[in-house]
């Protein structure tokens, strides 16, 4: 059996990125759930690429800030970091905004997208899709983010259904991020660094113990 260093893509939005809700900054090192992830898995055999970024979508295109397209990047990063043992999505938040007037269906077509760039770009890595934390039910209010509405609250609670489905039939590893964490008064859509915390033993367990890889 090969030694080389497996590598694991984190895509995803500003969950992954590790926005603070309370200060707007990114979490450090050693507190946000990716580098979390390394710790654990430790550095001699897994390297935890994280390629979170805040605003990110899965095909939508937001005119208010370029470059959030994940189909628009997923392929230069499958052939970046190639090759590629596993690859962990989580998206699907900002693609609740109101400005995509986007389902949960919808947003799971955009995710099938992301899916089928990775069959074509990197065939033999395996798949964890996680559906995201819902938004809190005060998002949409004045002082937190008037982007969403209280419909978008709905869809991402409808996501975790439309994911589930899609793994089962693409036979990937699927993951619900609510079952362990949720967002953080502060800001109605972002973990905080105990849900970092929790979330990341969540991933580990997955990955170590969920037939992605033996046990060492």
């Amino acid at each position: 059996m090969s030694n080389r260093v497996k590598q694991i893509l984190c895509f995803g939005d500003s969950n992954t990125w590790g926005y603070n809700g309370v200060t707007g900054k990114r979490l450090p090192w050693g507190v946000r759930w990716t580098s979390l992830l390394q710790q654990k898995m430790g550095i001699e055999n897994f390297h935890i690429i994280e390629e979170g970024l805040c605003g990110r979508t899965t095909v939508f295109e937001d005119p208010l800030r370029k470059g959030r397209r994940g189909t628009e990047l997923l392929p230069v990063l499958l052939e970046t970091h190639a090759p590629l043992d596993a690859i962990i999505i989580m998206l699907g938040t900002n693609d609740c905004k109101t400005i995509f007037g986007a389902s949960a269906e919808v947003i799971g077509k955009g995710i099938l997208c992301l899916l089928d760039q990775i069959r074509e770009y990197a065939p033999k890595a395996k798949v964890l899709l996680i559906s995201p934390i819902y938004l809190g039910e005060k998002v949409w209010q004045e002082g937190y983010d008037t982007e969403y509405s209280k419909a978008s609250i709905e869809v991402s609670k409808n996501l975790e259904i439309v994911y589930e489905k899609i793994t089962s039939e693409r036979n990937i590893g699927f993951m619900k991020a609510s079952s362990y964490v949720s967002c953080c008064e502060e800001d109605q859509q972002h973990l905080d660094e105990t849900g970092h915390a929790k979330f990341a033993e969540a991933v580990y367990e997955k990955l170590k113990f969920g037939c992605f890889f033996k046990k060492s």
